[in-house]
């Protein structure tokens, strides 16, 4: 089953998607890769889903991509005695530890991290933004505020600071159980940290994995914009979640920030994906709006390398319809003739490094000769990542002898993953190529392919030889 398009989709699972025959559904219409909220799922769902992926995965002998997002630190305030309250503009609100019912003039606050670093001035947004306070007093153990928009506070809405840095990680205890039982399946592929704010966040996981899937950190956090190369540099991908971004941040500049965050991850070879209510409307309607196709296409026309689904997929009336939707927006820009010159226009420049050299000589070549395909052996991820790097116009090949790398780069734009037998030399390399070509339905005998690896065989990182070859009339060998 190959995709006729480079972007790749990623698709949450849940209530309306969580059957193995849905499943087979979303990923027969387009979806990539599978997101298991670890906010909503408990550790039982996520091995039961998990399994029927696999189950998917081996049914139609693709690598299908899995990724676990951790809950991270969810902030709210307490109850109130009624249920709710109406405040009025201008009038002061206090926010403590005291556990209490709360009322018109207070609530309780069970977060001592916030009450310990919020300072005067910082603004405080209950309920996504629906209530704006301003910090007047704080001592430790409490914040007077000015209620400065929206008048209405219930029970355990959450609080977003988009002007506080907090003094503890983004992992939390239940993010620390759910991580190891993540691990313990062995069969996730990316697991996801929630509002990361600094890259020191990234360092308990980096330790807790030690390597066993690859580390997403999600930017939803104006702290993270201000570190956000060091953050790139601590992760393996990024996700552009612009649901908690567009509420601590000017809305208007959530779309600025977003080509500013692909670029970034194109420059540094990281795989970029674009979140958040792409085709909202579809969780109850058929059809999305106009403007979520636009939005859709922005994300593809920039060169992101996924797109993400989440309540469309896992809650809608409409999962199916809405991955189908998707693919075909990105498969109609991909066509459109701006697109190439888009892309190519934003190309980055290579590192003064051996690997990036040859990708960049391998995409040229392929791109002058009109090669049919570009394969590319990877055992760790990194040949195909380098490949993916450079955007080239034509269809890139993925080969490895590791299932989970083929899996965790069913994230990366344009790569076709296979999971093949490590080439015991060139020889067997260049057929084995060949084959695979012509197996795909990517080319027939007679056309030319370019193929790059690392040589010795199976040395992680090294991508060092380029190799044209023809593919033999027999289609089973390169001359």
């Amino acid at each position: 089953m190959r995709r006729n398009r480079k972007v790749k989709i990623l698709a949450t699972l849940g209530p309306a998607s969580s059957e193995e025959e849905q499943i087979q559904k979303l990923h027969e219409a387009g979806a990539d890769l599978f997101r298991i909220n670890m906010s909503h799922a408990s550790h039982d769902l996520m091995r039961t889903l998990i399994k029927r992926i696999r189950n998917v995965e081996a049914r139609l002998g693709r690598p299908i991509g899995i990724l676990c997002d951790l809950q991270g630190p969810k902030l709210r305030v307490g109850k109130f005695l009624d249920g709710k309250v109406e405040l009025e503009i201008g009038q002061t609100f206090t926010l403590d530890d005291k556990d209490e019912p709360g009322n018109e003039k207070r609530v309780f606050l069970p977060h001592p991290e916030i009450l310990q670093s919020v300072q005067p001035g910082h603004r405080l947004l209950i309920d996504d933004g629906k209530l704006q306070l301003r910090a007047e007093k704080c001592d430790g153990k409490s914040i007077e505020c000015t209620v400065v928009a929206g008048t209405t506070i219930s029970d355990r809405k959450g609080v977003s600071l988009p002007d506080t840095l907090l003094g503890v990680g983004a992992l939390t205890d239940k993010d620390r159980a759910d991580l190891d039982a993540v691990l313990e399946t062995g069969d996730a592929d990316w697991v996801a940290l929630s509002f990361v704010q600094r890259p020191d966040d990234l360092a308990e996981v980096r330790k807790i994995a030690r390597g066993q899937v690859g580390l997403m950190s999600k930017i939803e956090k104006p702290q993270a914009i201000e570190r956000i190369e060091e953050i790139i540099e601590m992760s393996d991908a990024l996700m552009v979640a612009r649901g908690d971004l567009g509420v601590e941040m000017p809305l208007e500049t959530v779309p600025g920030l977003q080509k500013k965050l692909i670029r970034l991850c194109r420059s540094a070879g990281k795989p970029v994906v674009v979140a958040t209510q792409m085709l909202e409307s579809m969780i109850e309607s058929p059809v999305p709006t106009r403007a979520e196709v636009s939005d859709v296409a922005t994300a593809v026309f920039e060169g992101a390398d996924a797109v993400m689904l989440s309540a469309e997929s896992a809650a809608g009336k409409y999962p199916a319809e809405a991955v189908a939707t998707m693919a075909s927006v990105a498969r109609t820009i991909e066509r459109e003739q701006l697109y190439p010159q888009i892309l190519y226009a934003q190309r980055p420049q290579p590192e003064a490094t051996g690997a990036d050299a040859i990708s960049l000589a391998s995409r040229e070549i392929a791109e002058t000769l009109k090669l049919t395909a570009l394969v590319c052996y990877t055992a760790s991820g990194t040949t195909g990542l380098r490949a993916a790097r450079e955007r080239p116009n034509v269809p890139i090949i993925a080969l490895s002898p590791v299932v989970k790398t083929a899996r965790r780069l069913s994230v990366v734009w344009g790569l076709h993953c296979v999971v093949a037998d490590e080439p015991t030399d060139l020889d067997t390399m260049v057929d084995g190529a060949c084959q695979i070509v012509v197996d795909e339905g990517i080319g027939k005998p007679g056309d030319r392919i370019i193929i790059s690896a690392g040589v010795p065989l199976g040395t992680p990182g090294a991508t060092n030889m380029l190799r044209i070859a023809y593919i033999g009339m027999d289609g089973r060998s390169g001359v």
